[in-house]
């Protein structure tokens, strides 16, 4: 194996196994692929619109720019839910004007977004940043799909437990116990995801449609919720 394939091999296994919220998000993406700096935030609703982590100083102020103007490469990957890349970020072809001109004073230039979202939940983006000019590669570009993927679980999941009230499928009695469990089963198959996924994914659908995972539980044993239709956003 490859000393790249080494890499990112070690940075996808950091991702799926940062489980507490003192890990580092940001870490794995600059271990593994050419850039310079990241950041990660979530955006708009559910979950609101905030830095979860950044590797430096200027990572986060790209972030608080966007966040303040509400344009930028972020706000637009995750409206079009697909990677928006920019070799040169100071190209006068450039989507965004007002946030071109107020980064003029950093030495940033190539400038990466990736969406976060779960189906047809949207949780944010990561975005990576470089002081140098150039593209990443397509294989490059693959790689940071896979890694923003693992992310988004673990934003998604650090989200819906930092929020007190919100629904826990652990504390149901009863048959609304079994009802989540059996839902979590029919998502594991619908979907191909592990279990602790599946449970993840319901939790996160009950909290932005302001449900209790109970309900949603019982339309998707029902079939009044499908996911793979909610995925595909039909």
């Amino acid at each position: 194996m490859s000393s790249d394939r080494r890499a990112f091999a070690a940075a996808a296994l950091e991702l799926s196994e940062a489980k507490e919220n003192t890990s580092n998000l940001c870490g794995p993406f600059l271990s593994s692929l050419p850039i310079t700096g990241a950041s990660i935030s979530t955006l708009g609703a559910p979950f609101g619109t905030e830095t979860v982590c950044a590797s430096d100083e200027q990572a986060a102020q790209i972030d608080e720019i966007q966040f303040d103007l509400g344009e930028g490469p972020c706000w637009d990957a995750i409206s079009i839910r697909r990677p928006v890349l920019s070799a040169d970020i100071r190209n006068p072809s450039a989507s965004w004007p007002m946030f071109v001109r107020a980064i003029e004073t950093t030495d940033v230039v190539g400038l990466f977004a990736f969406p976060m979202f779960i189906g047809s939940l949207n949780i944010g983006a990561v975005e990576l940043y470089s002081t140098r000019r150039g593209s990443m590669s397509p294989s490059q570009i693959d790689d940071a799909i896979v890694l923003v993927s693992l992310a988004a679980r673990q934003v998604l999941r650090r989200a819906l437990f930092a929020r007190p009230g919100i629904p826990d499928a652990n504390d149901d009695e009863g048959y609304s116990r079994r009802v989540v469990h059996q839902a979590t089963g029919m998502l594991l198959a619908q979907l191909d995801l592990p279990a602790a996924d599946a449970l993840l994914v319901l939790r996160g659908y009950a909290f932005s449609h302001g449900r209790t995972v109970r309900d949603v539980a019982t339309d998707v044993v029902l079939r009044k919720i499908s996911f793979p239709t909610e995925f595909d956003g039909s």
